[in-house]
């Protein structure tokens, strides 16, 4: 996954500044799904391979909001996205399409991060592709809203089934099969910081992922696999419910930004991340809130 870069022919800072904005441009159509044509994306950039080219990447929870967004981001960096959803098979194969429309590579695989059966079979199928896995992005996660007095017992379960226990399952085999190099990386939330009323539980759960990572960074160090969390601001879903509102407001008002954040503000974190130039950060949370904490 090492970034070899080519010396521009012309090293005047036009030229330079002109190829990056290029290579910019060419994320930025595939993120955000713009019409302009810029050409297939599996090719060799002005700069020489693209940061992730040849890896492949599997992302849980990649179906829609910021999984999806962070598919949209490793595939235009070169990786062969393995587009891992529990339920929406539609919603994954829309993401997979709009990736391959753009010249990227993406496969659409199901699989329950809480089953230890799915999670084996996923790390199975997606070794097929490439011979092996680099990148793992533990996204998949649940979020029961309700003061921890009137919680239900069984919301907080599957919380845990699928925040904490899944991100086990999943990093387990991450760190079993993982290549040598590769790359860990959790999302959490903000709310492990700012702890909000009704957040408590989804909370907890989050922290312990972040607490998962950092003892996961010290284990396979050895091999150059390094494991970061980041932790995203309010970052609201295509539709926010009534429950959700108050806290999106006072978030975005404590945010000297001043404005929530967007699954493409996350997915660009995880892109840098993922990349060799991040080679020399592991068990790190990246707190990507728009200052809010």
């Amino acid at each position: 996954m090492s970034r070899a870069l080519k010396p521009v022919s012309a090293g005047s800072p036009a030229v330079i500044l002109a190829a990056y904005q290029q290579g910019a441009a060419t994320r930025l159509t595939l993120q955000n799904m713009e019409t302009t044509n810029l050409g297939n994306l599996n090719g060799m950039g002005e700069f020489g391979p693209r940061p992730l080219d040849g890896a492949t990447a599997i992302i849980t929870g990649a179906s829609r909001g910021i999984g999806r967004a962070i598919a949209l981001r490793l595939a235009s960096d070169g990786a062969h996205v393995v587009v891992n959803y529990r339920s929406n098979a539609e919603a994954a194969q829309a993401t997979v399409s709009t990736i391959e429309s753009h010249g990227g590579l993406a496969t659409p695989l199901q699989g329950d991060v809480s089953s230890s059966e799915d999670v084996e079979r996923l790390f199975d199928d997606a070794e097929k592709i490439n011979g092996g896995v680099d990148i793992l992005v533990a996204n998949a996660g649940l979020v029961v809203l309700a003061p921890l007095g009137e919680l239900d017992e069984a919301d907080v379960d599957r919380m845990i089934a699928t925040n904490l226990k899944g991100t086990f399952l999943v990093m387990r085999q991450a760190a079993r099969r993982l290549r040598d190099g590769g790359r860990v990386i959790a999302i959490s939330g903000e709310a492990t910081r700012s702890a909000p009323a009704g957040f408590g539980a989804a909370a907890g759960t989050k922290a312990a992922v972040e607490a998962m990572a950092v003892a996961l960074s010290k284990e396979v160090g050895p091999r150059r696999i390094t494991v970061n969390s980041v932790l995203p601001g309010v970052t609201p879903p295509e539709r926010i419910t009534p429950q959700m509102q108050p806290h999106v407001d006072a978030v975005v008002a404590a945010t000297p930004l001043g404005r929530a954040g967007t699954p493409h503000d996350i997915a660009d974190v995880v892109g840098f991340l993922a990349s060799d130039d991040a080679r020399w950060i592991t068990g790190q949370t990246i707190v990507a809130t728009g200052g809010a904490v």
